[in-house]
């Protein structure tokens, strides 16, 4: 990437979804300070809510989180960050909120939250998707009846033991297979089964392979271990906010050397830190996230970038490294309904 620097992508909601974002907006991020330069709009396309890259191509994939035709595209990335629009591709159904490629480069894996669906689309040479391999429909509804009335995708990821899917509506994480010749994913089974009411949303591994999730409903943060039938099992949980009011925690970031978990919480909007010892979440901070409704964050060195939709702003803060608080570095930038955050790093470069 030489003299170009880092890049960072963001993604946020369009008009069509009552955002103000123009697209997929690009920006410079300075690697000793973290400072982020904002470089304008990269590339047009609704409501861009999520964005995951090629683990080996120059590839960077968004969902356009419509609500009758969801649709992904693929961007090729410039040296300069600049996207080309590659190809774009219809989800088969309605409010794709997460895509993930999986570790061999050939398939990209898309929630479709609303219709409670994940999509399989292969990825050719190029990186570009193809038509539809599987369009996996997932069953289950929850106590609450305003948000778990059905099916709700809202994560897919690849883990070393099939795929896993996070589904708000069902208080499931399921677990399924995908074949690598038909592309087609086997019968989801529950890897985890939340308490009534979690909502899980999204999820991620510590270093010592524990499973992590945030539940949206119950506003927690619980994890789990592998039990002897193969499931997973709750080992405990941690309220994410002592904040007076609704919460709905969104994303969950963990450090590189796993003592250190950051939840987002929207609604009090605050960032809490937990200390992680590989068996217990002990809360140690609950820090003001700098604006409204911290949708998504990422966690790049001792740097986190929070995206708060509401406010329109983008806030950076600096980790200390041996207490693991945030503390927020310089005023939040402006940009317009952020939803999602990608850093761009050199090894997509070939």
């Amino acid at each position: 990437m030489g003299s170009h620097g880092e890049f960072v992508f963001v993604g946020g909601y369009t008009g069509d979804k009552g955002g103000d974002a123009e697209g997929i907006v690009r920006l410079r991020r300075d690697p000793s300070s973290g400072v982020l330069t904002r470089l304008g709009v990269a590339a047009r396309t609704p409501s861009p809510s999520f964005l995951a890259q090629h683990p080996a191509l120059p590839i960077l994939y968004a969902v356009n989180e419509l609500e009758s035709d969801g649709t992904v595209s693929a961007f090729t990335v410039a040296a300069d960050g600049e996207l080309t629009p590659l190809s774009t591709r219809p989800t088969g159904g309605s409010d794709p909120a997460h895509l993930s490629v999986t570790a061999d480069g050939r398939f990209l894996l898309v929630a479709n939250y609303s219709s409670g669906s994940v999509a399989v689309h292969p990825l050719d040479p190029e990186g570009a998707p193809g038509e539809r391999t599987d369009l996996l429909g997932l069953a289950g509804s929850g106590p609450d009846a305003e948000r778990q009335a059905g099916p709700h995708a809202h994560m897919v990821v690849e883990d070393r033991a099939g795929i896993l899917i996070a589904d708000l509506g069902s208080d499931r994480v399921w677990r399924s297979r995908l074949d690598p010749v038909s592309g087609r994913l086997s019968a989801p089974v529950p890897a985890v089964t939340a308490k009534p009411g979690t909502g899980p949303r999204h999820l991620r591994f510590a270093p010592d392979g524990t499973l992590l999730l945030v539940g949206e409903l119950a506003a927690n943060l619980s994890w789990y271990r592998p039990a002897a039938d193969g499931t997973l099992e709750l080992a405990g949980e941690a309220a994410t906010s002592d904040r007076e009011g609704p919460n709905y925690p969104s994303e969950i970031v963990c450090g590189r050397d796993g003592r250190f978990i950051h939840v987002a919480n929207r609604g009090p909007n605050t960032i809490t830190t937990f200390a992680w010892d590989g068996n217990e979440a002990v809360k140690i901070a609950e820090t003001p996230a700098g604006g409204e409704w911290p949708r998504h964050m990422i966690l790049v060195g001792d740097h986190l970038y929070v995206t708060n939709q509401l406010s329109q702003s983008v806030t950076t803060f600096r980790i200390d490294p041996e207490t693991g608080v945030p503390e927020a570095q310089g005023e939040p930038m402006a940009e317009a309904s952020p939803t999602c955050l990608l850093r761009w790093t050199s090894t997509t470069i070939r």
